[in-house]
């Protein structure tokens, strides 16, 4: 039976990360796509080192800034520091002059202590309400004199200098040790935080205590938070997810992007090692910040070949995905985690390319729910193989072709395009159907289609 709900998307873009827009799949599906290695960021100075982790990055005015834990080892003093980029790829530490080590203020350290230790995540504030004096905002890890954890909120005017700005907690349900992220949602216009607790959980009729799992909150004001819910997993396996690293997705910030840490802690791949575990990265959607899509159950980095990926704690994503050419995302995680060459590793997949709708050499289909656009031309990114073809197909909402626009109508598309105008027999200007349900049909070969809009 088909679904008739209407799915008014005007001239948004739609990547394929999910069956929102998607209605019926025959011989397509749905495929998560891995980041391409690439160079790495060696934690190698004096106040970095081994346990160096919790990685943020971000844009801001043409920079790109990488916050990151520096620790050589747990007993020893931990640090925050920043680095800078032009181009994502090629980093360096500025010499701040901030604060002392080992006698010298040659570095690139903004915090020390107990906060730098425990998790300390900057963003640059985009609430038009706020003053310059506050735009940099952060949420770090602070202990009560019971020693209970809660999140401190801090500002900046430079996003190197950083004070409290007031010396009580925001958020206090949580048990918060990992990365915890709070930011402003400039599509939904208030504050989010995803950050750290347990639960317990009955499931197959057993009940599990200390599961690794996200709350997520939200605030029209920074100072004032609703209670943190649950991620909600829906009928998923039980896992622990270490860290989330949740973020707009780009190009299209109504959907959440998450790179949870899988930590499995009754493994232990290297005998030697001090600590048990083993982990991985994967990866998951959600269009409220609350319900997540886990479909890809899979893993969406695996240690790999490299020995000291195996052991415990490694692969936790950064948070934040850079753009790092025209049409380039990066990601980026850190590997060799309790090992002197600890470090961070960027990857790459193409723009809007975490998942496709996809079919294989014999062909497939698929079929959106009823849509309403604005505008005048489909625009596809998509790839094919030599051998592959994208076709596409208006319906009415009830599923019959339109004159014109019918299977037969589109010649073939082949190629690896970002952005490609749909072509009919009649030409690519659809704009008297806007603002009417139709239906598209992808007649895939040998392809993968990784996002739509319409543009004029």
């Amino acid at each position: 039976m088909q679904d008739t709900s209407v799915r008014t998307i005007g001239s948004r873009l739609e990547p394929f990360l999910d069956d929102w827009l998607l209605d019926r799949l025959d011989g397509a599906t749905l495929r998560m796509h891995s980041p391409q290695p690439a160079e790495i960021f060696a934690f190698d100075r004096p106040w970095e080192g081994d346990v160096s982790f919790y990685v943020t990055m971000l844009e801001h005015e043409g920079e790109y800034r990488m916050y990151y834990r520096g620790w050589k080892a747990e007993g020893a003093p931990a640090t925050q520091a920043v680095a800078l980029s032009k181009d994502g790829i090629h980093w360096e530490r500025p010499n701040l002059g901030l604060f002392e080590w080992e006698g010298s203020h040659d570095n690139n350290i903004i915090l020390t202590g107990q906060v730098a230790e425990d998790g300390f995540v900057p963003f640059y504030d985009r609430n038009p309400a706020v003053p310059p004096s506050e735009r940099w905002k952060a949420v770090g890890v602070e202990l009560l004199p019971d020693r209970t954890p809660v999140l401190m909120p801090y500002v900046s005017n430079d996003g190197f200098r950083w004070r409290r700005w007031r010396d009580t907690p925001i958020i206090t349900d949580g048990a918060f040790d990992s990365q915890n992220l709070a930011y402003w949602d400039d599509y939904r216009k208030h504050y989010v935080a995803f950050y750290r607790d347990f639960i317990d959980i009955n499931q197959t009729g057993k009940r599990y205590r200390g599961i690794r799992s996200v709350k997520w909150a939200t605030s029209d004001d920074f100072e004032h938070w609703t209670p943190g819910q649950w991620f909600d997993y829906g009928n998923t396996p039980l896992e622990q997810l270490y860290t989330n690293a949740a973020t707009p997705c780009p190009r299209a910030p109504h959907i959440y992007l998450s790179f949870p840490k899988r930590f499995v802690p009754e493994r232990k791949a290297i005998l030697q090692h001090s600590d048990p575990g083993v982990s991985d990265a994967v990866f998951m959607t959600s269009r409220d910040g609350l319900h997540w899509d886990r479909r890809f159950m899979e893993a969406f980095i695996r240690p790999g070949r490299d020995w000291e990926n195996w052991t415990e704690r490694n692969i936790g994503v950064a948070f934040g995905v850079l753009q790092t050419a025209a049409d380039e995302l990066s990601v980026y995680w850190v590997e060799h985690y309790r090992h002197p060459t600890c470090r961070l590793r960027r990857g790459t997949v193409r723009l809007d390319g975490f998942a496709s709708l996809y079919a294989g050499y014999y062909g497939g289909e698929a079929v959106t729910k009823p849509l309403v656009f604005e505008v005048r031309e489909l625009m596809l990114n998509y790839e094919t193989s030599a051998a592959g073809s994208v076709r596409v197909e208006i319906q009415d909402a009830e599923g019959h072709a339109l004159s014109g626009y019918a299977l037969a109508d589109c010649p073939e598309m082949y190629g690896d395009q970002i952005e490609q105008a749909v072509q009919w027999a009649s030409g690519s200007d659809v704009s008297h159907l806007a603002g009417q349900p139709v239906r598209l049909r992808f007649a895939l070969k040998d392809a993968d289609v990784y996002s739509l809009r319409f543009r004029t």
